[in-house]
């Protein structure tokens, strides 16, 4: 089981609520614009703009919200000026942390990125300590009601997916990012629902936490995806099953 599939899962767990649906809506918005600006606002010819309108649309965002945010992106109407930071860090137990933020204020999310990892026994990384832990690959999860084991492996390693995953609440695809359309595709056009869909970055390698350690992980996580510029976090950890029962 990797690291960001125990990560995933606890969220997964999460009650859904206003508040967080605003924040997931804020942050489609933003992945929006700083794809239409970089590749244009054509989703056609612009794969992540692409992904993003998509994955806006499956989350319910109205399509007023998407419209706006792709002509703020490419100048019909007055946008923020955002920009994409990583930072790498490292957290309890030496648990690397990747953290993709989008923010029109540099020094204002940095400022909030220390004080969180400072207050949950985290710490800032050198540049480079961290990325190489980690790699970028489409990942697609399906709930085990959706369909069998055996008819996804079959319609996903046939379009191009690496592995099929049981994590014991659904299945997990993975396939590398220049075939992620298609295989996120193939699935649709065999009638299987994905509960989501995303490029996501996963650790090559996993550390073992447990006891108080774990669940301090756990809350330096949530902290930083609680963030507002902080538009995803990966992590390389490993927790045992009790305590991912906790949350």
């Amino acid at each position: 089981m990797s690291g960001h599939s125990k990560w995933a899962q606890i969220k997964r767990k999460k009650a859904v609520n206003d508040k967080a649906r605003g924040k997931l809506f804020t942050r489609l918005l933003r992945e929006i614009t700083v794809a239409a600006r970089q590749g244009g606002g054509d989703p056609d010819g612009n794969a992540r703009l692409r992904l993003a309108v998509q994955t806006a649309r499956d989350n319910n965002m109205p399509q007023d919200n998407i419209q706006r945010a792709m002509k703020k992106a490419t100048g019909e109407s007055a946008a923020a000026n955002f920009e994409e930071i990583t930072y790498e860090a490292y957290g309890p137990g030496g648990v690397a942390l990747l953290i993709d933020a989008v923010t029109d204020n540099r020094n204002r999310t940095g400022g909030e990125v220390r004080h969180a990892l400072t207050k949950h026994d985290g710490r800032m990384g050198e540049t480079g300590s961290v990325a190489w832990v980690f790699e970028t690959k489409g990942i697609i999860w399906i709930a085990k009601d959706k369909a069998d084991e055996e008819t996804i492996m079959e319609v996903a390693l046939e379009a191009g997916a690496e592995d099929v995953s049981d994590d014991g609440e659904g299945f997990e695809v993975v396939c590398p990012v220049g075939d992620f359309e298609s295989v996120r595709r193939a699935i649709s056009e065999a009638n299987i629902e994905s509960e989501s869909a995303a490029i996501q970055k996963i650790p090559r390698n996993i550390v073992r936490v447990e006891g108080d350690e774990a669940r301090r992980v756990i809350r330096l996580m949530e902290a930083l995806e609680d963030l507002d510029d902080v538009q995803s976090v990966s992590a390389n950890f490993d927790i045992p099953g009790d305590i991912l029962q906790e949350n």
